[in-house]
């Protein structure tokens, strides 16, 4: 499903980790763990294809248009500009073949799955840090994309929310997707994925998730 050959990225043309070579099959669930500014959200945006690689290639067995979501950091949106919840999560739907009925039928189902009903008319600007990462997972949850790459889905998410963000990848899961989960929380990571991928400068290490928690040296940074 993704293919990973002797990959290096990085800004302004220095490589934040020796190559990576990893391949990770079909259906697959996978962390990524790392101290800050160590590239974690750099490498999901260059399999997404939106940063280009230094060097090395990456294969992916679906197209990217329509074949990966990408969830975005909230840093990455304005807040000001003029746009409703419901517009802002109904745009997970741009690719899709349904017709108008069936469309507003799983706009609806969305919203009421990450508990937004109530809020399809707020703007941007009103919605506080929890609701708009709900609102940016229920846009991410109609599209149909095989391959979902989610950079730190649990920002800003209070206890009810990370229940529903963990259900939600756990479905996915069940559905076949392939997803690549990056996140700051080694414990929740470790409660729901087997395995993940350390990044660090000195190299990437792809282990299951008890392995890496034993590395002390290696993750003591681990923000």
């Amino acid at each position: 499903m993704i293919h990973c050959h002797n990959l290096q990225w990085g800004p302004g043309g220095r490589a934040l980790t020796p190559p990576l070579n990893l391949h990770l099959a079909p259906a697959s669930l996978t962390g990524v763990i790392g101290a800050n500014g160590c590239g974690k959200s750099s490498l999901l945006k260059v399999i997404a294809g939106i940063q280009q690689p230094l060097r090395g290639a990456i294969e992916l067995t679906v197209p990217r248009l329509g074949g990966v979501a990408y969830l975005v950091q909230q840093q990455a949106l304005d807040r000001q500009f003029p746009i409703k919840l419901h517009d802002l999560v109904s745009a997970g739907l741009w690719r899709s073949p349904l017709n108008r009925q069936q469309r507003q039928t799983r706009l609806e189902q969305a919203l009421a799955d990450w508990g937004l009903l109530d809020l399809q008319q707020h703007s941007l600007q009103a919605l506080s840090g929890g609701e708009l990462q709900r609102a940016l997972l229920a846009r991410l949850s109609l599209t149909d994309a095989q391959v979902l790459l989610l950079d730190e889905p649990e920002a800003a998410l209070d206890e009810h929310g990370l229940v529903l963000l963990w259900q939600h990848i756990q479905r996915w899961h069940t559905q076949g997707r392939t997803q690549i989960v990056v996140s700051h929380s080694i414990s929740n990571m470790s409660q729901h994925l087997d395995n993940a991928l350390l990044v660090s400068r000195s190299g990437c290490i792809f282990a299951p998730i008890r392995e890496l928690v034993g590395q002390r040296s290696s993750l003591e940074q681990v923000a």
